[in-house]
C-alpha cells in the first residue's frame, strides 16, 4: 500500500519540515575537479583525496526523479556505518566522515562494473531478474534458472550479475563474466578479486540484517584501485539506496499468500512511479511530497534497524554547512 499513514510521527513532521530546504546539488569546486553521479557530487583534490557530498537526489530505472527530504544524510550515516563495520571483510577507501552529507575517502580508479549479488528472484527494473525470468528466460548473467520458480522467491545461493556502468542518460547492462570482460576490457584479475569481495560482503550483510529481523536480498558494490593498487570498496555499501531489504517475520505469510514483501528501500518510489505508468523512459512523474516523506520515512526506518543507532538529523541549511564543516567558509 502506497498511502501515508493518516497521522504524522515526529519524523515525519522533521521530513515535512526539511522539504523546502533538499540538497539538490553542490557547488564546491574550490574542492578539486568535479565529477557528478546520479546521487553523489564527488570532488578530486590534488592531494589524492576524494570528497564525495551525498546529495538528496533519487535515482531509479537509471534515471534522476527529484530529492527527498533528509535522504543525502541517512544514506551517508548508513554507508559510513557499514564501511567500518566491514573492514575485516575489505578495505574501503574511507578517511573520515566531516559532515552529515559527505565523506572524505582515498581517491581510486574505479573499476567499470557493478558487482550485483541477489539471493532472491525479484526485482522491476529491465536488469532484474525476475524481468527476465518472467519473459520466459532461463539463463541470467551466466546462471542457469530452474524453470518453476515464484516471483520473490528465495535463490538456492547467492549468485553474482554483475553490470555495467551506465553515463548519464543510459542504462546498465546485466552481463556475464566473460560478457563484462568483453564489453569492459578490464582485467580478469580485477574483476574475480573484486568478485571474490562481493560475496563476503554480501554474506556478512545477511548475517548482520538476519539478527536484525531483515532479510538482504540484493545489492550492488563498487570497487575501485588506489595509486598504490590496492582494491577497495568505493561509493556505499547496503544502504538503502544499493540494496533492497524485506522484513523477515512476514516473507514467508506473504510468499505463500502470492503477495509482494514488506519492504523499505527504494523499491517504494519504484512501484509508485510505476503505478502511474513510469518505468524509465519518457518524461519523469514529479514525486508528491507525501510520497517524499513515506519514502523518506523508509529510509529512516532502514537505517535505524539495520545500524542499530538512532537517526539525528541535523536542520542546518545544507550549503553553509557544507562549506564550513569543509573548510570552505
Amino acid at each position: 500500500m502506497l498511502a501515508c499513514p493518516a497521522l504524522a510521527t515526529p519524523i515525519e513532521d522533521t521530513l515535512r519540515a526539511a522539504l523546502p530546504h533538499t540538497l539538490e546539488g553542490s557547488h564546491l569546486e574550490q574542492l578539486g575537479r568535479k565529477y557528478e553521479g546520479k546521487v553523489r557530487d564527488n570532488y578530486s583534490t590534488p592531494d589524492g583525496r576524494r570528497i564525495i557530498v551525498v546529495t538528496d537526489r533519487i535515482s531509479a530505472f537509471d534515471r534522476v526523479l527529484g530529492t527527498l527530504p533528509l535522504k543525502g544524510q541517512l544514506l551517508n550515516q548508513a554507508a559510513a556505518w557499514w564501511f567500518e563495520h566491514t573492514r575485516h571483510i575489505a578495505p574501503n577507501h574511507v578517511l573520515s566522515v566531516p559532515d552529515p552529507n559527505a565523506l572524505i575517502a582515498r581517491e581510486c580508479q574505479p573499476l567499470p562494473v557493478e558487482m550485483v549479488v541477489r539471493a532472491y528472484l525479484t526485482g522491476t527494473t529491465s536488469t532484474s531478474a525476475w524481468v527476465h525470468y518472467q519473459r520466459g528466460e532461463r539463463r541470467f548473467c551466466g546462471h542457469a534458472l530452474p524453470d518453476g520458480l515464484r516471483q520473490h522467491q528465495r535463490l538456492p545461493e547467492p549468485i553474482l550479475t554483475p553490470s555495467t556502468k551506465a553515463a548519464h542518460g543510459g542504462h546498465d547492462i546485466s552481463a556475464s563474466r566473460e560478457e563484462i570482460l568483453s564489453l569492459t576490457g578490464m582485467s580478469p584479475g580485477d574483476f574475480d578479486a573484486a568478485a571474490a569481495l562481493a560475496l563476503a560482503l554480501f554474506h556478512e550483510g545477511q548475517r548482520v540484517c538476519a539478527e536484525r529481523g531483515l532479510i538482504l536480498v540484493d545489492t550492488k558494490y563498487e570497487f575501485g584501485k588506489a595509486p598504490d593498487g590496492e582494491l577497495l570498496v568505493i561509493d556505499e555499501i547496503h544502504t538503502p539506496d544499493s540494496s533492497r531489504f524485506w522484513y523477515a517475520e512476514s516473507y514467508e505469510e506473504r510468499f505463500a499468500a502470492g503477495q509482494a514483501p514488506e519492504s523499505f528501500d527504494k523499491e517504494y518510489v519504484r512501484r509508485w512511479l510505476a503505478a502511474q505508468g513510469f518505468t524509465g523512459d519518457g518524461p519523469v512523474p514529479p514525486l508528491p511530497d507525501d510520497v517524499r516523506v513515506e519514502a523518506s520515512r523508509r529510509y529512516a526506518q532502514a537505517v535505524e534497524q539495520i545500524t542499530g543507532e538512532p537517526f539525528v538529523p541535523n536542520l542546518e541549511e545544507p550549503h553553509a554547512r557544507l562549506r564550513r564543516n569543509l573548510g570552505l567558509a
